[in-house]
C-alpha cells in the first residue's frame, strides 16, 4: 500500500469511529435537520441547515483552517473558470461590442455577456462577466486588446 492509499484508508477508519462514537447526535441532528426542512419554509430553513451541518463537521474535528483553505480554493477555482469564459466570450462578442467614451476619458465596452470600464490613460480596466466582477485586468492580455480595438472600430463604422 502507498502512503496515499494508506492516508484514504485511515481517514474512512477516523469517519467510522467518529460515527460509532458519536452515532446518537448524528441521530439527533439528522432528525433536527429533517424537521426543519420539512417545516419551515424560508430561508431562515436553509440557514438552520447549513448552521446544523456546520455544527457537526466542527464537532466532527474538521478545522475552521481546512474549511477556509477548501473555501478558498472553490472560490479560486470558480474564478479562473469564470475569467476564462470571460474570455472566450469577449472573441466571440467582440463584433457586437459598443464603445462609448465619457468626457473625462472614461470608457465603457459593452456587450451582451461583459462589460470593461477603464480609462484611456490607463493600463488597467474592470471586467464584469454576466453582471458578475472580476476584478481589474492589466490591458496587457491580448483578448482584451482586441476587444477594446474591435468595439472602437465598431463605435466608428457607418450604421448599417
Amino acid at each position: 500500500m502507498n502512503s496515499n492509499t494508506e492516508g484514504v484508508v485511515m481517514n474512512i477508519e477516523v469517519i467510522k469511529e467518529f460515527v460509532m462514537q458519536n452515532w446518537l447526535v448524528i441521530v439527533v441532528a439528522l432528525i433536527i435537520l429533517f424537521f426543519v426542512l420539512n417545516v419551515v419554509k424560508t430561508v431562515l430553513k436553509w440557514a438552520i441547515a447549513i448552521i446544523i451541518i456546520a455544527a457537526l463537521l466542527i464537532y466532527s474535528g474538521i478545522s475552521i483552517d481546512q474549511i477556509k483553505q477548501t473555501v478558498t480554493d472553490v472560490q479560486s477555482s470558480t474564478m479562473d473558470t469564470l475569467k476564462k469564459e470571460a474570455t472566450s466570450m469577449m472573441l466571440k462578442e467582440a463584433s457586437k461590442a459598443t464603445y462609448v467614451k465619457g468626457q473625462d476619458g472614461a470608457f465603457t465596452i459593452t456587450s451582451p455577456n461583459v462589460e470593461i470600464k477603464g480609462r484611456t490613460q490607463s493600463d488597467k480596466v474592470d471586467v464584469t462577466f454576466r453582471g458578475i466582477s472580476l476584478g481589474e485586468w492589466k490591458l496587457d492580455n491580448e483578448t482584451i486588446r482586441t476587444f477594446v480595438e474591435q468595439a472602437q472600430e465598431n463605435r466608428t463604422a457607418p450604421a448599417s
